[in-house]
């Protein structure tokens, strides 16, 4: 495998602490630092590396405990095919380790296995999101945290402006971004000003508590998820030194890594910000590997929709607007009852773009054209490519 020389394989013996998995648990179905990634469908690594968060040093360390919950835990109902690659030691430089989280994303996709990164400081992000440069598409990312990242860019990259030194990246790749979770009291206004004339989306924690299912397309509409434990409410999460009073809780956490799992159109993921060294009786730790069979649970019951299959094999609605001035194309899926409208785009263009215009809504949002009213995330998309 060309990535190896990045990696430290797994001290099973260490994180097994003498015990002998059960022949379901996942300790003895994951495939260990494997020569190939023939049959392999998902794969784990782990960067040790916090050097990019001045306020959560410790999350380097928090990989291996998160393994030993991680492996406890009972496949579903389905054969798993996961590999555990190790661990990416920190580089001379910080710049070594994008470079090799980076490749290793790049190599794991061009193969068609989604990589499951564990943290480390949430501005590996950034290295996930460079991978692909190489794939030669353009890029929707989800962020679930308590702030955008948005700091000064003349600062070098770290936790908080990684998502600065994503916009100003070339080559641009940046389709949309869209935050789930963020708390106005962490937010600038003038972020707040910026993420509106880019167009991007964003949802307070508030908003998606009220209703877990609000989440679902904006998941869905995904290619990468950066997922930071601090989102996560100190009383569900509390190893991490950024953790809040208000937050998501652990079903919630729970709830969005399944969705990001069940998504087609999601390639890589990573959790970031668990920090062993803030003693919490290893809560959190577990609640991170719970995070994960859940992810690996969603993957496993994928329905196999767009853009995995054609939209002509879709239930097509036309919702006609304005006396029928406009019109909006919804379509719903016989596998899933998932929804997606089509939003218009000139044809000389359209294929540069085609796995963002069919985008992912709720029935919410088709009811709500029925009412003669544009769903506020087609205009968004509408916006941004106008």
């Amino acid at each position: 495998m060309e990535i190896a020389d990045f990696f430290q394989p797994v001290d099973l013996e260490r994180i097994a602490l003498g015990k002998v998995y059960q022949e379901r648990q996942l300790g003895s179905k994951i495939v260990f630092s494997p020569e190939s990634l023939d049959h392999i469908d998902l794969a784990i690594f782990s960067v040790h590396d916090d050097r990019g968060s001045a306020t959560n040093k410790g999350s380097a360390n928090g990989a291996n405990l998160v393994r030993e919950y991680l492996y406890d835990l009972m496949q579903g109902n389905y054969s798993v095919k996961i590999a555990d690659l190790g661990s990416i030691q920190p580089g001379e430089s910080i710049t070594d380790t994008y470079f090799a989280v980076q490749e290793s994303v790049n190599y794991l996709i061009k193969n068609k296995v989604i990589p499951i990164i564990i943290g480390g400081s949430k501005d590996l992000t950034y290295a996930n999101y460079a991978a692909y440069s190489k794939q030669e598409q353009t890029v929707n990312i989800v962020s679930v945290d308590s702030k955008f990242s948005l700091g000064n860019t003349d600062d070098v990259i770290n936790a908080h402006n990684y998502l600065s030194k994503i916009l100003f990246h070339q080559p641009n790749i940046l389709f949309n971004y869209s935050n789930i979770g963020y708390q106005t009291y962490f937010i600038d206004q003038t972020e707040l000003s910026l993420i509106e004339e880019l167009f991007f989306d964003i949802y307070r924690l508030g908003l998606i508590k009220s209703n877990i299912q609000i989440a679902e397309p904006i998941i869905r509409n995904a290619d990468m998820i950066s997922f930071s434990m601090d989102a996560i409410s100190q009383v569900h999460a509390p190893a991490n030194k950024n953790a809040s009073p208000n937050g998501f809780n652990g079903e919630q956490a729970c709830q969005m890594a399944r969705y990001a799992g069940m998504s087609d159109k999601l390639s890589s993921i990573g959790f970031y910000e668990f920090n062993p060294l803030v003693n919490d009786n290893d809560q959190t730790a577990h609640l991170l590997a719970q995070m994960l069979w859940y992810f690996v649970d969603g993957f496993y019951n994928r329905k196999q929709d767009f853009p995995a299959c054609n939209k002509n094999e879709y239930i097509k609605y036309t919702v006609a607007i304005d006396d029928g001035e406009q019109e909006l194309t919804f379509y719903k899926s016989p596998k899933s009852d998932r929804w997606w409208m089509d939003v218009p785009y000139h044809h000389n263009y359209r294929k540069k773009y085609e796995r963002h215009l069919m985008l992912p809504c709720s029935y919410a949002d088709y009811l709500i054209a029925t009412e003669n009213e544009i769903p506020e995330r087609w205009f968004q998309t509408f916006k941004k490519l106008k």
